[in-house]
């Protein structure tokens, strides 16, 4: 088969989504979905770097009249490298190779020695050789052969030149990561923030020209690049740290395929070894955003009072629950004075007692919450629970603190809810005018906030009780007797048609 691509008009933002996702039919009931998006989304990142590399090349060739020296020269000052020998092409070549996993893991290798600046250790979890992922050498060949072929699909045209200035690749990528977290049930929402509510946070934040922004908990760092894109500028800084190593694997192509070459992002447990690091202190950011495990147990909790960076001295949360463990770390690496954390919550967060609620008391009487937003339930993958968004600010201008109950406005799809455009609007909106709404949000002093016992629980500061209408008995009573005449009449018409068809009555 010719690698010679057919050009169209304007290429099919939905129709290369449809190719991509239908690669997976090569792995569907053999590999589960949280281990082949590995191979997919990889494979779409070769395919990627080979036709920006092609396209590169064949622009230069022609620039500078096929002097092969100076194209080679130019092609080393590419954002770039791509081996001689590990492209697209020459893999689909060598498809029916008896070794073709090992022929793609060698590739694989080359493409990160060459770029080890920006790719170093990106695959070194993916195994294209892996007899118990992919199955015994006759069946893994013939499903790297229907892969490899499914990517050469000639619609799957990736070049600048086809594509121009819009991020067809990214929003590519980040449709098969939605779409493989939705499938993937429960562990879906370990790498994956749904994109609305990526919005809100972005929104939210507000953050600005020049920032640092961190996600301490990035997952494939589709939050991470949100909140950036939220700047209609290049000029802030990314950083994050993941645990997972394949998914930390994912956030750097993502960052890559979206632009973002010089976002830092580190592999490891944030709360048992921070790897944000200046000096012997932890960084410092203007914005802190994350959307870590609910309740994640075994943390670390035996651990922390030896914490060289003196995170816990508000306390230790329970070693069962780290949700304040990732609240104090975020807040912990925020600018004094000026940063701010946005996080998701499960509900819990917001009125356990014990160690949570002493942390909880400190933290508002430091003056640090400024914000607590209800969502619905059923927004997240692989959990049915409502959630919270947090805002905590470093400048706040106010002790008061703004409840907001978003639960029960949402677009109720068939398997999960979803925050539509308005609905963000009135959040994002409401939060800024951090005035109370009726049966929507509450402007609470610090005072009612004691007075409850430092309980978060937002319906306890939005009322969001709905007075019955007065029922009118007379009215109901002479509707009764109507619909009553209306029924004997009925029964007579019906029992003369049964005499006529000699029939017992009613």
């Amino acid at each position: 088969m010719s690698q010679q691509l057919i050009f169209q008009s304007e290429i099919n933002q939905a129709e290369i989504n449809a190719i991509a996702w239908k690669a997976c039919d090569t792995f569907r009931g053999v590999v589960d979905p949280s281990d082949y998006k590995n191979y997919i989304l990889v494979f779409l990142f070769i395919k990627y770097l080979s036709d920006v590399w092609k396209d590169k090349q064949e622009q230069y060739r022609q620039e500078y009249n096929r002097d092969e020296e100076r194209l080679r020269r130019r092609m080393s000052r590419e954002r770039f490298i791509l081996p001689e020998g590990c492209d697209f092409d020459t893999i689909y070549s060598k498809r029916n190779e008896a070794n073709i996993g090992e022929i793609i893991n060698i590739a694989l290798e080359k493409i990160e020695e060459a770029n080890k600046a920006k790719l170093d250790g990106v695959f070194r979890n993916i195994d294209f050789n892996s007899e118990s992922n992919l199955g015994e050498t006759k069946d893994r060949n013939a499903r790297l052969k229907h892969l490899i072929e499914d990517f050469a699909d000639q619609r799957l045209d990736l070049r600048p030149s086809r594509i121009g200035n819009r991020d067809v690749i990214g929003d590519t990528y980040q449709y098969l990561i939605e779409r493989f977290a939705s499938d993937a049930g429960k562990k879906g929402g370990e790498f994956f923030t749904p994109p609305q509510v990526s919005t809100l946070l972005a929104k939210l934040l507000q953050p600005k020209k020049g920032d640092r922004i961190c996600d301490p908990a990035c997952g494939s760092g589709s939050l991470l690049i949100r909140v950036a894109d939220e700047i209609q500028d290049r000029d802030f800084a990314l950083y994050g740290q993941e645990s997972n190593g394949s998914t930390w694997a994912l956030c750097r192509m993502n960052m890559f395929l979206h632009g973002k070459d010089s976002a830092r992002i580190e592999w490891g447990d944030t709360l048992r070894n921070p790897k944000l690091i200046e000096g012997d202190a932890l960084m410092k950011f203007d914005i802190v955003v994350a959307n870590p495990p609910f309740s994640l147990d075994k943390w670390g909790a035996d651990k922390v009072a030896a914490d060289k960076f003196n995170r816990f001295h508000r306390g230790i949360p329970p070693k069962s629950k780290a949700d304040y463990a990732f609240i104090i770390h975020m807040i912990g690496t925020t600018i004094e004075g000026a940063g701010k954390v946005g996080v998701i919550v499960p509900h819990g967060v917001l009125f356990r007692g014990g160690a949570e609620g002493k942390i909880r008391k400190q933290l508002i009487e430091e003056n640090l919450l400024e914000a607590v937003i209800g969502l619905p339930a059923n927004l997240f993958y692989g959990t049915g629970i409502p959630a919270a968004i947090l805002i905590f600010n470093r400048g706040k201008k106010t002790s008061d603190v703004l409840f907001i109950d978003a639960s029960r406005e949402y677009e109720d799809a068939k398997n999960q809810s979803k925050l539509r455009e308005q609905d963000i609007e009135k959040i994002v909106g409401t939060y800024k005018k951090f005035e109370t709404v009726e049966k929507y949000a509450y402007r609470a002093t610090v005072e009612e906030i004691r007075e409850n016992d430092y309980n978060l629980n937002v319906p306890r500061y939005v009322d969001m009780f709905e007075e019955e209408e007065e029922i009118n008995i007379k009215g109901l009573q002479i509707e009764i007797e109507r619909l009553e005449a209306e029924l004997t009449e009925t029964r007579k018409k019906i029992n003369e048609y049964l005499t006529e068809l000699g029939i017992n009555r009613l």
